[in-house]
């Protein structure tokens, strides 16, 4: 048994894998998908896969999973819709891993594994939005027009 069944109960006799475990463990993994969303492309140099940028002096330490903090925060209302689609997401998945467990129909299955991926891309849309408002305005102001290059390849893939 994981420590996350032992701390949700999932996978427990008798378990039923409920709402309580369900909303257990989605907060923890939107806090953890958001934070890798955010931090996409960060410390990557532009043009150069797999490399890693110099640490700047004027930026913000790195956490120890290597992600940079915003230095503007997003807003309440943002975060608080971002982990609403997310753990919506998370849900699906977990209906469909249920559906998969279950041997359903595969066009079933791949319907609702569209609906997951739609909304995981909606998150991506509104987190890459809020990542050209803030981040890459506050950096092209700063005279980092490399920043541009970041962008684009964030748009590339996600497009």
């Amino acid at each position: 048994m994981t420590d996350t069944e032992r701390t949700t109960g999932a996978g427990a006799p008798g378990a039923t894998g409920g709402a309580a475990a369900s909303a257990a463990t989605n907060g923890a993994a939107a806090s953890g998908v958001a934070a890798a969303a955010a931090g996409s492309g960060v410390g990557v140099s532009p043009g150069k896969a797999g490399t890693v940028a110099a640490p700047d002096a004027d930026a913000p330490a790195a956490a120890p999973c290597g992600c940079r903090h915003k230095s503007t925060p997003r807003s309440d209302e943002l975060q608080r819709d971002v982990q609403r689609r997310l753990n919506r997401a998370i849900g699906q998945l977990n209906g469909v891993k249920a559906m998969v467990d279950d041997n359903r129909y595969c066009g079933d299955v791949l319907t609702q594994l569209a609906a997951a991926e739609s909304a995981v891309r909606r998150v991506s849309e509104l987190l890459l939005a809020e990542h050209m408002r803030t981040c890459v305005v506050e950096e092209i102001r700063q005279g980092n027009d490399e920043v541009v290059d970041e962008v684009m390849g964030l748009i590339r893939r996600f497009s």
